[in-house]
């Protein structure tokens, strides 16, 4: 007990908010800080994303025009799915599919799947003096086709600034189902800027296409908004731990972004250095963003057979100052 605050709340915790009008309208939003500087929102009705992330009360996100958008919104059709793509700091793709509209094996596939769209079957946290925990299911299965459960669990440390998400996924039905999932996590202003660093310590850098192969030498490099710029998209290959980290020195502050290579085998960096459409993606995957039909061509399409289940862990670290950076690259 702390004898100098009326409220716990003062310091940390976690509350619970509901947007009202726009097409957010009714969304519900809980709101965790841990009173060292970390807060980030969790969006209830948008698979227990981040949508928003700051640091000793700095952005680290990045949120696009559209805003918060309910899951009634959502298109299905072709990439449709761009008309809701709030971003925010995570936005789970999968868990069918990933990546470009496709058809594989006679399913119609949309952009990037549809479990970012889904709201939480449930939703509870709980608190204790070390952390808090957020605990959430989200249902992605579909009569006559795939059966897939997704258990979250997001633990923010009350010592440290730390975010840590662990994600079960279930195959629930009868039938081998493809598992695809990547965790869109999107690096905004002013965290993003041309005075960021970037260090994502890969053995291999690959273009996803000729556009990004022109200019491959720049991968690492942030320039100022610029109209018309085309994306770009590099895959970065780790023989060692998965990690990736910005940081900036205007406002001294990063953060590291560490994953398991062995089931998050894929990494991929999305530049987008668009006016306003201005953002630095950082996104450990299983599969890479070219479609589940490219996946299954290419032998490296994951698979979950009936009522098995795998884990996933993603770790997010906030870093306060050069001298926490320069720990990480050296």
């Amino acid at each position: 007990m702390n004898k100098y605050i009326g409220h716990e709340s003062q310091l940390s915790g976690i509350e619970e908010h509901r947007l009202i009008g726009g097409k957010g309208d009714g969304m519900r939003l809980f709101l965790v800080k841990n009173g060292k500087g970390l807060e980030f929102t969790v969006s209830a009705d948008r698979c227990a994303d981040i949508s928003r992330l700051s640091f000793r009360g700095i952005n680290m996100g990045y949120f696009s025009p559209n805003g918060y958008v309910a899951p009634s919104y959502y298109d299905d059709k072709d990439i449709g799915f761009l008309k809701s793509f709030t971003a925010g700091f995570l936005t789970t793709c999968g868990l069918a599919a990933v990546g470009v509209p496709c058809e594989d094996e006679g399913e119609q596939l949309p952009l990037h799947g549809t479990v970012s769209n889904t709201p939480v079957e449930y939703i509870y946290f709980e608190k204790n003096c070390e952390e808090i925990k957020v605990h959430a299911l989200i249902n992605d299965e579909q009569i006559f086709s795939h059966k897939l459960l997704l258990r979250r669990e997001i633990i923010c440390s009350l010592k440290e600034n730390i975010i840590t998400i662990k994600d079960y996924v279930e195959n629930r039905g009868d039938k081998d189902y493809p598992l695809m999932i990547l965790y869109h996590m999107n690096i905004g202003y002013p965290l993003l800027s041309e005075k960021t660093l970037i260090y994502i310590p890969s053995d291999e850098v690959q273009p996803r296409n000729d556009h990004a192969e022109k200019d491959i030498g720049n991968w690492n490099k942030i320039i100022s908004p610029t109209i018309g710029f085309e994306e770009q998209c590099y895959f970065h290959h780790f023989s060692k731990k998965g990690l990736a980290a910005v940081y900036n020195s205007d406002i001294d502050q990063g953060l590291l972004i560490s994953f398991d290579k062995n089931n998050l085998n894929c990494f991929t960096e999305w530049k987008m250095m668009g006016e306003r459409d201005y953002v630095l993606g950082l996104e450990p995957g299983n599969c890479h963003p070219d479609g589940r039909n490219k996946m299954r061509q290419e032998g490296n399409l994951k698979i979950l057979k009936p009522y098995e289940s795998i884990s996933y862990e993603v770790t997010i670290s906030m870093l306060a100052g050069i001298k926490e950076w320069e720990k990480v690259i050296s």
